[in-house]
Formats: C-alpha cells, structure tokens, sequence
C-alpha cells in the first residue's frame, strides 16, 4: 500500500518547475516590471524640470522652481523665500492644478 502512494507522488516534478517558473513569471509582470515603468516616469519628470513650474516635494511643501542645476532646485515658497531642494524631493506638477475647495 505505502509504495503505491510513493510511485504515484513521484511523477510531479515537470509540474513544479512549471508552477515556480509561473509564480516568477507572476511575480514579474505584477511587481517588478510596473515598478520600473514608475521609477523611469519619476526620473524623466525630474530630468525634465523647467524654471516657474509649480511643484509639491516629498515633504508637502508647495512652490514655483525659480532655479534649476544639475542636482538641486531652488523654489520660492513666499516671497522672497527660497528653499533648495536635491531634485529627488521633487515629488509632483501642480501647474495647472487650482486650489478651489472640493464640492460636497
């Protein structure tokens, strides 16, 4: 009786080469592959940075980039306030966003 269960589990192992190669595959398209699509999204928005776009930072600051170099922006939060910024901060245009209050 016990070596007819062991013949018959045996067989299986084309099956889980083929499960571990769909749970990559998976693993893949669902995690990795729409993870790359963002970060070359995010890094052609900071490469493509232009003088008087409004901007919110990672940390919620809101301002207008007044100064553009290679690693750093500098943003003026008020007037005559300026704040500089590594472009990695930069987190979204909010250019042609308003600020009108939401309607309920």
């Amino acid at each position: 009786m016990y070596n007819t269960i062991f013949l018959q589990a045996g067989g299986g192992g084309g099956m889980q080469i083929f499960m571990l190669l769909a749970i990559v595959a998976i693993f893949y398209f669902f995690m990795i592959r729409p993870q790359q699509r963002r970060n070359k999204e995010q890094r052609n928005f900071r490469e493509n940075l232009q003088k008087g776009q409004k901007i919110v930072t990672i940390g919620g600051i809101h301002g207008k980039i007044v100064e553009l170099q290679e690693k750093t922006v500098t943003i003026e939060v008020a007037e005559n306030v300026r704040l500089k910024f590594e472009r990695t901060a930069i987190a979204l245009d909010v250019t042609g966003q308003t600020n009108e209050p939401l309607k309920q």
